[in-house]
């Protein structure tokens, strides 16, 4: 974004805290938008959270950062947590290293912050004289409002993922209206249910929500009122910062506006920096570029699940012969399936069909790439014209940044309504099948990505072309030209003219 506007002064004046929540797919984001924030206004920045996850952070930090003198002011301070204590493994304190059960356990465990946080600001209190400007924190972490309102401060939930996606996870939460929907037929209208807080014919299916949603019987339910209790304590802060752009999740943000009733400031996409020189990046990136760099134009179809997301040994299996079938270049991302560590090794002559590997290499129709791939360097190649994804947020802004159109695969939380998004509202996008538990077959895998990889014709062109014209959005939103901004710059403006003193802003 821009260097820094009007609102110039020494960084001592101004305190903000930031508190995200416990995964990758936050932290990160939360970062960005610090050095966003840090390019408008000179301020000391605090992000807090727990040990593992400020190690996370910093190293970060330090890897893309630490050039820029802006950046010095942004600070990290850990909250005192114990994952033993709340029946949680070693390092159980990032959704990464847990199974999905365990996710939970975390997200309840996050309570456990609210005391040390308090502590942190009254330590703030009394070393500055008077307590940060605000306090920017998670969706997940409602209860971070109840810290902010006890020092009389301001709080701003900063929703990592889009509006469209979050307004259907929400209230699907707070109302479950997919009780009221048939499991047993997933092919009937009877699967189909509609949302609170969007139009009466906008219809969500049962069979695409992730299992531990779908079994939730009642709102009185454990883990259903610890989540409605923590979007509640968000919808009380002074506003809303969202990860997405206003002129591609429009509708969404419409809706949510209206069922919030709060000021909602969309400053996307903040993106991760690319990954510099390391010893296992830089292989990465070499093995990746030059396998890339040996195929056409748009011929490469891009698999990944994200950070901590899994397929079946099903599915894993369906997929890589729809592959073959189709005789599609490809590059995939492989983790183990579910039920296996996730950041374990992978056994390819168990999950995969015989001889796959040793097929793909020799005929250069695919490569594998273990745990972690330079997904942005990727996507950006002139080879990729497709991507298979689970449609989090992250990835979802990723793509369509380099007009890259998605075959949605959702797992979990609200990547099933993101892929809906992408087909009905974008037309950039096609759910191939939707939930780890879902039964797909070679022949639907073959079918599907034929059809999107076709980009001369038909909806694979349609797709394409509309990818490319929200890359076109997206870069816009975020550029700044004498006296043109971009909607995104606008909207980082605006809050940053929303959480200033009075007298700051006449000054």
């Amino acid at each position: 974004m821009a260097k820094k506007d009007h609102y110039d002064h020494d960084h001592d004046d101004f305190h903000i805290v930031m508190v995200p929540f416990m995964a990758k797919g936050h932290l990160i984001p939360f970062l960005e938008l610090a050095t966003h924030i840090q390019q408008r206004i000179s301020s000391k920045i605090t992000i807090a959270s727990t040990p593992l996850n400020i190690q996370h952070l910093i190293k970060h930090h330090n890897q893309y950062h630490n050039h820029n003198h802006n950046h010095n002011h942004i600070h990290f301070a850990e909250l005192p947590f114990n994952p033993a204590q709340h029946g949680l493994p070693p390092n159980g304190d990032n959704t990464a290293n847990l199974r999905l059960e365990h996710i939970q356990k975390l997200a309840q465990a996050s309570l456990s912050l609210e005391e040390p946080l308090s502590s942190l600001i009254s330590k703030i209190k009394e070393e500055e004289g008077h307590p940060p400007l605000c306090i920017i924190s998670d969706l997940f972490l409602g209860w971070v409002n109840n810290v902010a309102k006890s020092f009389g401060i301001k709080n701003i939930t900063f929703n990592t993922s889009g509006a469209y996606g979050t307004l259907a996870n929400m209230t699907v939460w707070f109302n479950l209206p997919h009780r009221n929907s048939s499991e047993s037929d997933s092919d009937s209208d009877s699967d189909e249910f509609s949302v609170p807080g969007f139009p009466e014919n906008y219809k969500f299916r049962r069979s695409h929500m992730y299992r531990y949603l779908r079994e939730v019987d009642a709102i009185s339910n454990d883990r259903a009122r610890f989540i409605v209790s923590q979007f509640s304590l968000s919808m009380k802060s002074d506003g809303w910062i969202c990860n997405t752009i206003e002129e591609v999740d429009s509708l969404g943000l419409d809706l949510l506006r209206k069922h919030i009733h709060l000021p909602i400031w969309s400053v996307g996409p903040l993106r991760r920096p690319l990954p510099l020189k390391g010893k296992e990046t830089s292989m990465a990136n070499e093995k990746c570029i030059e396998w890339l760099n040996l195929k056409d134009e748009r011929s490469v179809l891009y698999i990944c699940f994200g950070s901590q997301n899994t397929i079946s040994a099903s599915q894993m299996m369906a997929l890589a012969e729809g592959l073959e079938k189709s005789e599609t270049s490809f590059i995939w991302v492989v983790r183990p399936p579910l039920g296996f560590d996730i950041n374990g090794e992978f056994n390819a002559h168990e999950w995969l069909p015989k001889g796959f590997e040793e097929r793909i290499k020799n005929a250069q129709k695919g490569l594998l790439v273990h745990q972690w791939g330079p997904q942005m360097k990727i996507l950006s190649h002139k080879s990729i014209a497709a991507f298979v994804s689970h449609c989090g947020w992250n990835s979802v802004m990723e793509s369509l940044s380099c007009g890259v159109p998605i075959i949605g695969w959702p797992l979990a939380a609200e990547q099933a309504y993101n892929a809906k998004m992408l087909d009905e509202e974008l037309g950039v996008g096609v759910i191939l099948t939707a939930t780890v538990e879902s039964v797909v077959s070679n022949e639907e895998v073959k079918n599907v990505i034929e059809m999107v990889m076709d980009q001369e014709r038909g909806k694979g062109m349609i797709m394409k072309k509309k990818a490319e014209e929200i890359e076109v959005l997206m870069r816009e939103a975020t550029m700044e030209k004498a006296k043109v901004k971009g909607s995104s710059i606008k909207a980082m403006d605006d809050f940053v003219r929303s959480i200033l003193p009075t007298k700051t802003m006449s000054m």
